[in-house]
């Protein structure tokens, strides 16, 4: 499930530029399979709930081989959450579900489930896979808005785009009612294994990765952007890396923790002018909006003419500056990477005042979350090496 919020984290060591560790290679290509996203233009979103679900995300915050494949995205406008088709079990069931680098679970409703929420979305159904294991062990996850689904772990073939492994998957057999409205039937996480919902499990990029099923230990992430070429041609590409998609060369950011992708944000700046703000921070595909510190946050919005901070919907800018040519910057590995202050005009208010809810947020330091409005202008490779780390560049639209 897609989360956005009002939060955000604290300070610093260590990242730097090099040279690519892995090939770079024009796509499409052999060695490329990628999941597509289309853009879905019926959902109507809504930032305050998704905020309200990033309350539980991140503990202790409190928050206001040869081969890769291709998994074409839905964006649900406007850039709020993206998902994928992934197939299971054999013959393959089709289940859509919202690729996220800060989870590490994979979790959908099975036939089991019988909630109303598990009735809106489609249901994995065991009995008819004649790949699909017991495992038996349980699992939950749950929500800061109250939310919740809960299940039992199997194992089954899982494909994206072309590249197939046997993985530990999740079966919800509650889902809370909030889950009805959401527009994809589960998770599919890409965070590292040490934040698994049970101790043990290997995520889909260790069982690939040890199965020898990718080209390169990659997953490289295009969102795009309704903005700037209508939310349209977004794609997740397990084992390449797709050079049309961005300018210049990628900066190799090593990761300094593993569980979330986490760096070291160096500075954040406007108009090329530093705030003096830093921090260790998460690229993260399954937060919506970015959020720093209490501190940048001030400072960013500072820079904005009628921004102010509301004790009821956090920062607010006003719905005009989706026409300024401004820029926000983080420099992650000696490299300075914008967000168009034209991005944090995220969502009119809806009340007549003008206003609309900023793509930057704070809440509590600690810990930065570069969430979609950062992911959607610059291409992300997440690179699962030993020495893992993210290759960013500015996004070619």
């Amino acid at each position: 499930m897609k989360i956005t919020a009002l939060v955000s984290l604290a300070v610093a060591v260590l990242a730097f530029t090099e040279a690519s560790p892995i090939d770079r290679r024009p796509h499409p290509s052999a060695a490329g399979h990628s999941v597509p996203l289309t853009r879905n233009k019926n959902y109507k979103p809504n930032a305050k709930a998704q905020i309200a679900k990033l309350n539980a995300r991140y503990p202790g915050l409190k928050i206001l081989a040869g081969s890769s494949g291709k998994v074409p995205l839905t964006d649900v406008a406007p850039d709020t959450e993206y998902y994928g088709s992934v197939s299971i079990g054999t013959p393959a069931q089709v289940v859509k579900l919202d690729f996220d680098t800060g989870s590490s679970d994979i979790w959908f409703p099975s036939t089991s489930c019988t909630t109303t929420a598990c009735k809106a979305h489609t249901r994995f159904n065991t009995a008819k896979s004649s790949t699909y294991q017991n495992d038996g062990r349980k699992w939950t996850i749950s929500y800061g808005d109250g939310s919740s689904a809960s299940g039992t772990l199997g194992s089954d073939i899982v494909s994206v785009g072309g590249v197939s492994v046997r993985q530990t998957i999740g079966l919800a057999t509650k889902e809370s009612s909030q889950f009805g409205s959401s527009p994809e039937d589960g998770l599919f996480g890409l965070g590292f294994n040490t934040i698994e919902s049970v101790s043990g499990v290997k995520t889909f990029l260790d069982n690939a990765i040890a199965a020898g099923v990718l080209a390169q230990p990659v997953v490289s992430a295009f969102l795009p952007s309704v903005r700037r070429n209508g939310g349209v041609g977004g794609e997740y590409l397990f084992g390449a890396i797709d050079s049309t998609k961005y300018t210049g060369s990628l900066t190799y950011v090593p990761v300094t923790k593993k569980g979330y992708w986490q760096v070291l944000v160096q500075d954040a700046a406007y108009n090329g002018q530093s705030l003096g703000q830093t921090s260790q921070g998460i690229v993260d595909t399954g937060t919506t909006l970015v959020i720093v510190g209490d501190a940048a946050a001030a400072a960013i919005h500072a820079k904005i003419s009628g921004a102010t901070n509301d004790p009821n919907n956090g920062w607010l800018v006003p719905c005009s500056v989706a026409q300024s040519t401004d820029n926000i910057s983080f420099t992650l590995g000696d490299t300075a990477f914008n967000v168009p202050v034209a991005d944090l005009a995220f969502q009119d208010l809806g009340d007549g005042s003008g206003n609309c809810v900023s793509g930057v947020q704070g809440g509590q330091d600690g810990l930065w979350i570069l969430g979609d409005v950062f992911i959607k202008n610059n291409y992300c490779v997440f690179s699962q090496t030993s020495s893992p780390s993210i290759g960013i560049a500015p996004l070619k639209y």
